[in-house]
């Protein structure tokens, strides 16, 4: 059974039970370019009460530079780079670290320019994802065209997820990479959410996308780098000890039972679900225990207003 946060007391007693609070970014922090209301000062109060926080997004649009950017626009101050573990960047240390792709291999990206960055960033060269030459203007589909006549031999992995500019001939060509080799190429995703909440609407996500091209080509992903896969969990236990060895110390918040909520819980930590994002409070409240979030809040925002 899940308990709803309505009351100073439930505050007071979540900073007196947690020192770390993971937060998921989109539906939690803001919608879009809208930041939610009293987010800053929610922030302000647990830094107040020297608590960790880190900022975990499947979003993978984005590096963490382009974040930071954010943060600073929507007015959030003193959010350190070190604080932020998007999917893309989550990618980018798997194809170096576990994937151990050597660095004269290039990337094959399916997605935006988050995944590119953070790949380069570790040296990586890559191709597809935000190259013009895939959607000049009035490009028509033409099967002859060399992203899918003249596959790079040097390509060692593909890699895939949010793309907002997909088009017939970026699915295409990845496809071809994908059935490269008798099918045997790294195939490595960012996340699997289906859809992601912006300005009041749902809009298609990464998961809907790679699912695109899995179909097609008989492929799941070799590895999935955002939540709820504990890839990312780990990376963030590694950077903070302190929630490695005491897991239920740690909170995380976040606006989707099957990714955020799962996230939390496979990780070992209890878990907050904000009613701004995806889940609606009746459905919440209908969930059996051993999936029902610890607790629930209409947003974020509570924190900080039922104090006053």
């Amino acid at each position: 059974m899940t308990t709803k946060i309505a009351a100073a007391h439930q505050v007071h007693q979540i900073l007196a039970d947690y020192d770390y609070f993971l937060f998921d970014c989109d539906g939690v922090i803001w919608l879009g370019d809208h930041i939610l209301p009293h987010v800053v000062e929610t922030l302000a109060l647990l830094k107040k009460h020297n608590k960790t926080v880190f900022f975990v997004t499947n979003n993978s649009s984005k590096a963490r530079d382009d974040y930071l950017e954010k943060f600073q626009k929507l007015g959030i101050p003193d959010v350190d780079k070190t604080e932020v573990f998007g999917s893309s960047y989550a990618l980018a240390v798997y194809v170096e670290k576990i994937l151990k792709l050597p660095k004269d291999k290039k990337v094959w990206v399916l997605g935006e320019a988050g995944i590119e960055k953070e790949l380069r960033a570790l040296g990586y060269t890559t191709l597809g994802g935000t190259d013009p030459a895939l959607v000049a203007d009035g490009l028509k589909f033409d099967a002859s065209h060399p992203a899918l006549t003249q596959l790079d031999p040097d390509v060692g992995a593909v890699v895939a997820g949010l793309s907002l500019n997909i088009n017939y001939l970026k699915l295409s060509a990845t496809l071809q990479y994908l059935l490269k080799d008798n099918k045997t190429i790294p195939f490595i995703a960012t996340n699997i959410d289906l859809t992601f909440p912006s300005k009041g609407m749902l809009l298609i996500g990464a998961g809907s996308i790679i699912e695109t091209v899995s179909f097609a080509s008989g492929r799941q992903p070799d590895a999935i780098c955002g939540k709820p896969n504990l890839s990312m969990m780990n990376s963030i236990k590694a950077d903070c000890p302190g929630l490695k060895e005491n897991p239920k110390r740690g909170l995380m918040v976040g606006d989707r039972l099957n990714t955020d909520m799962k996230f939390g819980r496979d990780g070992g930590l209890d878990t907050l679900l904000v009613l701004t994002g995806i889940e609606k409070e009746e459905v919440v409240k209908a969930l059996p225990s051993e999936t029902a979030p610890t607790y629930y809040a209409d947003k974020l925002g509570d924190f900080f207003e039922l104090l006053q």
